[in-house]
C-alpha cells in the first residue's frame, strides 16, 4: 500500500479528508500530539489513542542524541520501541539545530553542532537526516531545512529559504523510493509573499508527497501568521496534504484550518497540562489558581475525558499544588482530548457545509468564557 491523500469535503478553503498509510488512516484536519523523545509526556500510548489521535510526531534531533537512531533500529524501529502502531511523522531536526545559538556552525553541507546533553559533536545534513528518519521507521519524513527566527531581514530569509530548497532536493535524492513512506517538502520565506511563491515553485518542481508550511509561529504573531496563511496554502498543490508546523493555540488551529491547512502539531497541550494550564470550550483554566481550591465542578461539564468524568477542580488543584504525578497525567489527557474534539468538530462541520457557523460558535463560546490570568 502506498501513501495517499483524498479530500472528502471542502467548505470555503477548509478541507476534510483522509491520509492513507500502511499503518492506518489519518483523518484531516489532524492534530498530531508531540512525542519528542519517543513518548507523549505523562501519557501511555493507549491513552493517546483514547483521545482520538491518529498520528504522532517524533523528534529527529532528540532521538538521534538519545537513545540514538541506530539503537532504535536494532530494537525494531520507533513504532515498536514506543509501543505505538499507528502512523508517526518525524521532523527533520532542522528547527532544533537552528535553535542552538552558539553551539552550531552552518554551511552548505549541513549543520555542525554540539549536543545540549553532553557536548558531543555531531553533523546533521540532509542525507543524515533522511538516514536517521529511515532508521526510526517514520511513516512521514520531513525534509531537512533551515528555519530562521522572525523578525529577520528579507535578505536573511531569502538566503535561508534558497539553502532550504537546495537541501530539499538533496533530501529527495537521499530519501529514494520507499513505498508506503512519504516525504514532505517544507515551504519557507517568512512573511514575504514573493519568497513564499519562489519556495513553493521550487518544491513543486522537485515533487513531494505532501507539503509543509514552515517558518511560522517563530515570533511573528498571529496576525502576521494568518496574513501568510491567507495565500501560502494556495501556492501548494491542492491534491496534497498541507502541514502547518508547530501550531498552536486552539484559535491558531481553527484559523489555519479555515485557510486550507490539513495537519498541525504543537507541544502546547501536553506542556500546558504539566504546568496547570487547561484548555476548555470556554477558554483557559489555570488550575493552580486559589479560586479552584473549593470548586466541586469538573473542568468542563460536557467533556468525557477521565479528568472531567472523575475529578473535581478542587482535586485537580490539590494534586497540582502537591506536585503529584497524577496532575500531569490528568491535565495532559484533558488537553489532548480537547484538541482532538476540536479537530473532530471541524471535520464534521466541513463535511456538512457549516464550517462558518461552527467557527462563529467556537469564538462565541470562548468570548463568553472565563479566561484566567496565568
Amino acid at each position: 500500500m502506498r501513501f495517499s491523500f483524498e479530500i472528502k469535503a471542502q467548505d470555503g478553503h477548509a478541507r476534510s479528508g483522509v491520509i492513507s498509510t500502511p499503518r492506518g488512516e489519518v483523518r484531516t484536519p489532524a492534530f498530531m500530539p508531540v512525542g519528542t523523545a519517543a513518548t507523549v509526556k505523562a501519557m501511555l500510548p493507549e491513552s493517546v489513542t483514547a483521545t482520538g489521535a491518529d498520528i504522532l510526531l517524533g523528534n529527529t534531533y532528540h532521538l538521534m542524541l538519545r537513545p540514538g537512531a541506530e539503537r532504535v533500529a536494532r530494537l525494531g524501529g520507533l513504532h515498536k520501541f514506543m509501543n505505538w502502531d499507528r502512523p508517526i511523522l518525524t521532523d527533520s531536526g532542522g528547527f532544533q539545530v537552528m535553535s542552538l545559538a552558539g553551539l552550531r556552525k552552518l554551511t552548505e553541507e549541513g549543520v555542525a553542532f554540539k549536543s545540549h546533553i553532553d557536548g558531543a559533536r555531531h553533523m546533521l545534513t540532509p542525507e543524515r537526516s533522511m538516514e536517521i528518519q529511515r532508521l526510526l521507521g517514520s511513516d512521514i519524513v520531513m525534509c531537512f531545512d533551515e528555519c530562521p527566527a522572525l523578525p529577520a531581514t528579507d535578505a536573511e530569509v531569502a538566503r535561508a529559504m534558497r539553502l532550504s530548497m537546495r537541501w530539499a532536493q538533496r533530501s529527495k535524492d537521499a530519501f529514494g523510493d520507499r513505498p508506503g513512506h512519504a516525504l514532505f517538502g517544507i515551504q519557507q520565506g517568512g512573511v514575504n509573499r514573493d519568497l513564499r511563491a519562489e519556495s513553493a515553485e521550487a518544491l513543486r518542481e522537485i515533487g513531494f508527497d505532501g507539503y509543509a508550511i514552515g517558518g511560522l509561529a517563530v515570533g511573528e504573531g498571529q496576525e502576521a501568521m494568518f496574513s501568510v496563511l491567507d495565500y501560502a496554502p494556495g501556492m501548494l498543490p491542492e491534491e496534497k496534504p498541507r502541514y502547518l508546523m508547530g501550531v498552536g493555540k486552539p484559535d491558531d488551529i481553527v484559523g489555519a484550518v479555515k485557510r486550507g491547512v490539513d495537519m498541525m502539531d504543537c507541544v502546547l497541550p501536553s506542556r500546558s497540562g504539566r504546568t496547570g494550564q487547561v484548555f476548555t470550550r470556554h477558554g483557559v483554566v489555570n488550575i493552580k489558581n486559589a479560586r479552584h481550591a473549593d470548586d466541586p465542578r469538573p473542568l468542563d461539564e460536557n467533556c468525557t475525558c477521565p479528568a472531567c468524568r472523575g475529578y473535581s477542580r478542587a482535586y485537580l488543584h490539590h494534586v497540582f499544588r502537591a506536585r503529584e504525578i497524577i496532575s500531569s497525567m490528568l491535565l495532559t489527557w484533558h488537553n489532548l482530548h480537547y484538541y482532538q474534539e476540536l479537530m473532530a468538530g471541524m471535520r464534521a462541520a466541513i463535511s456538512e457545509g457549516r464550517f462558518a457557523e461552527w467557527e462563529a460558535a467556537f469564538h462565541a463560546g470562548r468570548a463568553e468564557g472565563d479566561i484566567e490570568p496565568l
